[in-house]
């Protein structure tokens, strides 16, 4: 009995902390306004990158936003105040605008940051609750936080505060993303690597092409056409009419269904399927392991005209990830 109540009071904790921070953030997008659009004219403005710096846990959420904004199109690194004020400032141009974290606006960390951009007359944003703090005053642009108690219940602990920051930075990255119309094809320039970039491949990036591709007429026999099939090592054959348009395929289930001892004999048109599913160069692989569902191993790349461009096998989306 002591171990439900435990239990039972630590999800009530939970739930608690995730209510207090949902309401931060509604109470956050409720308050945006001219100033966040204000921000976002400045970044697009720039030539060069988003410099995002912060300290503590302040500067964990700033390693994030940085993280997003490269990653949609917003060329961005992090900057830690500390080593900035021993040489790191260096890094920034003044074809960069700096963004910065900090919960109160008082961290005394960032004053080297602050003082180099007004010197140099480089941009400042920052995300403070401090709306009368150092950091607040010295920014050419302020996104104020609202003042809500830490989800903490000693108060103290960062989180409703951390929540709304990166929230925030979210909310700054897809407004670019969208401000830029930066695209799923964009997108996976910058994620070439993972599930996430399998994802966004399409046909044309993985299929075989030209030479390796398993075609034969359909007037060919079987005699010939197995010799083909062997030698292409895919396990099918595509078969094309006088113009080179795919009028079928040939698989190892269609020769087990025509397996006869005269089988060589035949033309390859009276044991193929007809009219097989194809994919065009454009289709996403995510889309194009779907049309398999489990069954075909193969899809031929056909143009508008039905002609074959290239051939995926299920091995080819493997390799990739996706799966």
């Amino acid at each position: 009995m002591k171990k439900t109540l435990q239990v039972n009071n630590q999800l009530e904790s939970a739930k608690k902390v995730l209510l207090a921070e949902s309401r931060a953030l509604q109470t956050l997008a409720d308050l945006l306004g001219s100033s966040f659009e204000q921000a976002i004219q400045l970044i697009l403005q720039v030539k060069g990158r988003v410099v995002v710096t912060g300290m503590g846990k302040s500067g964990l959420v700033g390693k994030k936003i940085s993280a997003t904004f490269s990653s949609t199109g917003t060329p961005s690194f992090f900057l830690h105040p500390g080593e900035a004020s021993h040489g790191d400032l260096g890094m920034v141009t003044k074809d960069d605008i700096l963004l910065a974290l900090s919960n109160s606006g008082l961290t005394m960390e960032l004053s080297d940051v602050i003082a180099y951009s007004r010197r140099h007359g480089i941009p400042l944003i920052s995300i403070t609750q401090g709306e009368k703090s150092p950091l607040a005053e010295e920014s050419d642009c302020t996104l104020i936080l609202p003042n809500l108690p830490e989800a903490c219940p000693n108060g103290l602990a960062p989180t409703t505060s951390t929540t709304m920051m990166i929230a925030l930075g979210d909310a700054i990255a897809v407004a670019l993303l969208e401000a830029k119309s930066f695209s799923k094809e964009d997108f996976k320039v910058f994620h070439p690597g993972g599930k996430l970039g399998s994802r966004l491949r399409r046909a044309r990036d993985i299929m075989h092409r030209g030479d390796k591709l398993p075609l034969v007429s359909n007037a060919m026999v079987m005699a010939d056409a197995l010799l083909v099939m062997t030698s292409k090592s895919f396990g099918c054959l595509g078969v094309v009419d006088e113009e080179n348009r795919l009028i079928g395929i040939v698989t190892d289930g269609d020769l087990r269904r025509h397996m006869s001892k005269n089988l060589v004999e035949k033309t390859v048109s009276s044991v193929m399927t007809p009219a097989p599913k194809t994919i065009k160069e454009e289709t996403l692989l995510e889309e194009a392991l779907h049309l398999m569902e489990g069954k075909i191993t193969v899809l031929f790349v056909v143009d508008n005209h039905n002609k074959p461009l290239g051939l995926i096998h299920v091995h080819d989306i493997l390799r990739v990830g996706l799966v």
